[in-house]
């Protein structure tokens, strides 16, 4: 009479040569993370202080949440930063399907030689600096830059219009300018999700009749969805901190009151009135609300999909 095989008792992991090597390639990685990210965190101090430059922090007068109860004193200054940084999330979260599309469009591309060479090129501007950007729109987009030129050439306009110091277009163009810069970029992670779908569903699909574009809904899109859900959440928790480098490059006198983010407030406070105090306070706040907001989006994705980010 045969015995019931016992379970296989897991294995114990051991501290083998290969994975020692991939821990001290990952070694780098880490200490740059911590070195950039956590030990500034000794900076939010000062949030507590009543710091001035060149006096040290040991002899500032500690003065508890002082700095955080005048953040909610100048209402209307904070509701005017608090609508362009949520009104320029939004819009930054309502182009985001664009890379999936843009992926799916790449993949669907027949000739290899030409979906290559649209990639390169649509990921290239993610490597340009804001600086370059911003160089480039106003050559163009300026009063007297390329497009105003061709444009009075041709008799279809009679008057430049200098979009950059546009208030009523700020928010248009500033995601125009986003979604170019980003979208080839933000398609790698979608064409990598797509590459990982199983071929004999597109096979079967085959079988069944489907054409392209019902191939397109009913597989590659499903395939994508988690994908896409994972990056919309954490999206949705970076609300706060929209493209800082972009709206620093691109702010002047006659934009300012449309693309002021919290991080330009921040950094206006901080950095160009001396109040270092204040503008931590600003930073600290944001950052705490940030985080409450990724874990209040991961419990709402565990219970509703049965799936979280982490």
């Amino acid at each position: 009479m045969e015995t019931a095989r016992s379970a296989p008792r897991p294995r114990k992991k051991t501290l083998t040569p290969s994975r020692l090597t991939l821990f001290a390639l990952v070694l780098p990685c880490i200490a740059l993370i911590f070195a950039f990210n956590y030990i500034p965190l000794f900076g939010w101090l000062y949030a507590f202080y009543d710091f001035k430059p060149g006096i040290p922090l040991s002899q500032s007068e500690f003065v508890g949440l002082k700095f955080f109860r005048l953040l909610f004193e100048d209402k209307e200054q904070l509701a005017t930063v608090l609508i362009n940084t949520f009104g320029l999330g939004i819009l930054s979260i309502l182009v985001s399907p664009l890379s999936a599309v843009f992926a799916i469009l790449l993949n669907e591309t027949a000739s290899n030689r030409f979906r290559k060479v649209v990639q390169t090129l649509t990921t290239l501007p993610n490597f340009i600096s804001w600086i370059i950007v911003f160089s480039l729109a106003t050559a163009i987009f300026s009063s007297d830059g390329m497009l105003n030129g061709l444009l009075m050439k041709l008799g279809w306009i009679h008057d430049p219009t200098n979009v950059l110091a546009d208030p009523g277009a700020a928010w248009a163009f500033q995601t125009a300018v986003s979604v170019w810069k980003s979208l080839g970029w933000g398609s790698i992670v979608y064409l990598a999700a797509i590459a990982g779908i199983d071929a004999e569903l597109y096979d079967a699909a085959k079988v069944d009749g489907a054409g392209r574009f019902q191939r397109i809904r009913n597989v590659t899109v499903p395939g994508l969805m988690p994908t896409f859900f994972v990056l919309t959440l954490l999206n949705i928790a970076g609300i706060l901190s929209v493209n800082f480098e972009q709206y620093f490059v691109f702010n002047n006198s006659l934009v300012a009151a449309k693309i002021e983010t919290l991080d330009l407030y921040s950094v206006r406070i901080g950095i160009s009135t001396g109040d270092v105090s204040f503008g931590t306070a600003i930073g600290m706040a944001k950052s705490v609300v940030s985080i409450v907001l990724l874990f209040l989006l991961n419990s709402f994705s565990r219970k509703v999909r049965g799936q979280s980010v982490f």
